[in-house]
């Protein structure tokens, strides 16, 4: 049997590293070949020809996306309905306690630590992108499940429609950033986690199948899989970092005045990938897990502000009803099929569910990384519900805030912004502009927004590391610096080849095939969950 590699010690591997694939050693490099070779030999043609070809490019994404999105978001709903239930199964006796690592396996980071970790890397730059703007562009724009708009033709509030349109605003948007992603993010997550921890496989994708496939998963069925994670994380992280890049240089330009251009957004991922590289160097301890507690740290100082500075009671009071709103309408909204609400069904949640989806490698693989010592019943508990709440929290405040500006002063930034001009990037701003402090606030939130950015790259540079690296956690520096520069990279071609909707139609694009890995996963867990019974019982 081969000795575990570094970083898993004492796990006794079934199947050596060593043995996933041959391997080359050069120039500073562990390449696991071929995943390696194929996944960076693409992303490397995907950029040149991007970025050579921006205008064809953008032309083609736009198709893209508008193609999935009308194709298959019966299809995502669906799935996204499944894994969640899946979960909520998985919580119940036996299997609930069931530990990862094994009966006599101790937690590696405290509570607070781990939650910190998972919560950045989960969903803490696209809260800040959408937490302000979803929950106002629903109530006022496009109002899921028939609910009319508060604003009449004539831009006036009609008083009858507000409880109920802020409430589905609210409601809507917590759909989006609940149940559904986190059950995406639980299902690879503890996957791996069982497969590593308790199988002593490799700590990548391609382990995870082992259940079902057998040693099949270390030739060409494990590459194929193990691919895809490559891809499906890098275009995930795509989407987050260009978001992210929009946002701060929307914020640069609210509080200095600085050119709210493509040219600044790709100099503000040059940049920001530069100190991502830093962290990368340091390491898990040293690196990822100070910045994503100094995210969380900031984040919320940045909620307690708004929440006392804003109407508290108020907000408090939306909280219930946003939440309220959620569990009432969330039938109606995971419903697949026979929907008249073309835009919210379309548009937003088929890329959400997407999106998470393409995200699902890098999260639930650093979930999986820093879950050691758990029960199912405790992993489930913490990574499904908990972030729920927080994001219930989060958006109920910001958004709340927003929608009160909107309603009670037709001269709002919010309103101005968000409802009649649609600029997406400045919401979060435009709504701290109505509080006091607004400068100090704006800088903050530029200050999270980029921290939070470096946290995902980083994080999804050691995640597509240990994948192309055949589940090795200390493979070579170049290595972790090639695929924290080629993230960079892959965000700029994005942005340049058609902005917005061009990484929006990459994340579906991968989202849609991954999401059949994401089904064999669950039958995976099911079966390894059944050997761990047996062991236990045995």
């Amino acid at each position: 049997m081969a000795e575990p590699e570094s970083g898993n010690e004492g796990l006794g591997y079934v199947i050596g590293q060593d043995n996933i694939s041959g391997r080359i050693h050069r120039y500073g490099f562990d390449i696991h070949n071929p995943v390696f070779l194929i996944s960076a030999g693409s992303i490397v043609i995907f950029v040149l020809v991007a970025l050579a070809f921006p205008s064809q490019a953008a032309t083609a994404f736009g198709w893209l996306r508008t193609v999935l999105t009308r194709a298959f978001d019966g299809f995502f709903i669906a799935v996204a309905n499944l894994f969640v239930l899946f979960c909520l199964l998985l919580m119940a006796p036996p299997w609930g306690r069931i530990r990862i690592g094994g009966p006599d396996a101790v937690a590696d980071f405290s509570f607070g630590a781990w939650f910190a970790m998972l919560f950045a890397a989960g969903v803490g730059i696209g809260l800040m992108f959408f937490g302000v703007l979803e929950p106002v562009y629903h109530m006022g724009v496009s109002q899921p499940l028939g609910v009319a708009s508060p604003f009449g033709a004539d831009g006036g509030i009609a008083a009858e429609q507000v409880a109920r349109a802020k409430a589905m605003g609210l409601g809507a948007t917590m759909y989006h950033w609940g149940l559904h992603p986190w059950a995406v993010y639980g299902v690879v997550a503890l996957a791996l986690g069982l497969a590593a921890y308790n199988g002593g496989l490799p700590f990548t994708i391609r382990s995870a199948f082992h259940p079902l496939f057998g040693d099949r998963v270390w030739g060409w069925v494990g590459h194929i899989i193990d691919t895809l994670a490559v891809f499906a994380t890098l275009f995930g992280l795509a989407t987050s970092l260009g978001l992210g890049a929009q946002q701060a240089s929307a914020g640069l330009s609210h509080v200095f005045g600085t050119p709210a251009s493509t040219a600044v957004q790709v100099m503000l991922i040059i940049a920001i990938t530069a100190i991502a590289l830093t962290s990368v160097v340091r390491g898990m301890e040293r690196g990822v897990k100070v910045l994503s507690q100094i995210n969380v740290a900031l984040a919320g100082l940045l909620l307690l502000f708004v929440l006392i500075a804003g109407p508290t009671l108020r907000l408090l009071t939306d909280f219930a009803l946003g939440v309220g709103a959620y569990l009432r309408e969330i039938p109606a909204l995971s419903n697949p099929v026979g929907r008249a609400d073309d835009v919210f069904r379309q548009d937003w949640t088929a890329f959400y569910w997407a999106w998470w989806i393409a995200w699902s490698p890098f999260v639930g693989m650093f979930i999986a990384r820093i879950s050691r010592g758990r029960t199912v019943r405790q992993f489930i508990a913490c990574v499904l519900l908990a972030p729920t709440l927080i994001s219930a929290l989060w958006v109920a405040v910001f958004g709340g805030v927003a929608i009160d500006q909107a309603l009670s002063d037709p001269d709002s930034a919010v309103r101005a912004h968000v409802i009649d001009g649609y600029n997406l990037p400045i919401a979060l701003f435009a709504m701290l502009e109505g509080l006091p402090m607004a400068s100090i606030t704006a800088v903050v939130s530029i200050v999270l927004v980029i921290v939070f950015f470096v946290t995902s790259s980083d994080s999804g540079s050691l995640v597509v590391d240990s994948i192309t690296a055949g589940g090795k956690l200390d493979a070579p520096l170049p290595q972790r610096v090639f695929w924290c520069v080629f993230q960079g990279a892959v965000a700029i071609a994005l942005l340049l080849g058609g902005g917005l909707e061009a990484l929006q139609a990459m994340v579906i694009s991968i989202g849609l095939p991954f999401t059949l890995v994401l089904l064999l996963m669950c039958a995976s867990i099911f079966r390894t969950l059944q050997r761990e019974l047996g062991r236990s019982s045995g």
